[in-house]
């Protein structure tokens, strides 16, 4: 089984009720020939970067889940038929870097960048060689 990510966007125009029924069905689709879903992210409604079908918004859903390579195309064909999906996209995770990645993802937990990690850790260190030398000319 290999480890996906399925990112979906939503009409905006659908009421909470009919998004719940698109999200299920999504997941009955995944369950039904084999995955196993290890996470769902509602990222909720936002603006689209450029126009499709005349909307402007789109209510953003993320799925992780685990599954047999055979599943995404029957994935693909469900999605291209429901019409409320404005756009979606299936991304596979294959490296060991990917898939701890995907770990944390699929738990909720956010991915830090690592440069900005690296900043942190100098700035500490200079503030702490800053503060011994401070001591040091006070005594």
């Amino acid at each position: 089984m290999k480890h996906y990510e399925l990112l979906f966007i939503l009409k905006p125009t659908l009421t909470e009720d009919e998004a719940k029924l698109k999200e299920d069905f999504v997941k009955e689709v995944i369950s039904k020939n084999g995955g196993e879903i290890a996470g769902v992210t509602d990222m909720g409604t936002r603006k689209l970067a450029y126009k499709i079908n005349k909307y402007e918004r789109g209510n953003y859903k993320v799925f992780y889940f685990r599954a047999p390579t055979n599943l995404i195309s029957e994935l693909v064909r469900n999605i291209r038929i429901t019409e409320e999906i404005i756009r979606f996209l299936v991304v596979k995770y294959e490296t060991k870097l990917e898939i701890s990645a995907w770990d944390k993802l699929s738990k909720g937990i956010k991915l830090a960048p690592q440069k900005r990690e690296k900043k942190i850790e100098k700035s500490e260190k200079v503030v702490q060689q800053t503060q011994e030398v401070e001591t040091q000319d006070q005594e």
